[in-house]
């Protein structure tokens, strides 16, 4: 089993990687695809990011698949 040091460091580098994608390119990727709902009304408007939400649960899923890939070892 790896140190508890080492995983952290990994864990807080990914969360920083993924807060400066998230702030300089979230509206890159989300909110403008074919899936997603927008319905707007004279008294409000309602959004659900459906194909956005769909797109980040595999990109986080492939991501955490490789995480542990790499800390499972040979």
């Amino acid at each position: 089993m790896r140190p508890a040091g080492s995983v952290l460091m990994v864990v807080g580098v990914s969360a920083i990687a993924i807060g400066l994608l998230l702030r300089y390119a979230g509206g890159l990727f989300t909110g403008h695809l074919p899936g997603d709902i927008r319905v707007q009304g004279t008294r409000g408007s309602f959004y659900a990011p459906i194909a956005s939400m769909v797109v980040i649960s595999v990109v986080l899923s492939v991501l955490a698949t490789l995480v542990a890939r790499l800390f499972r070892g040979p």
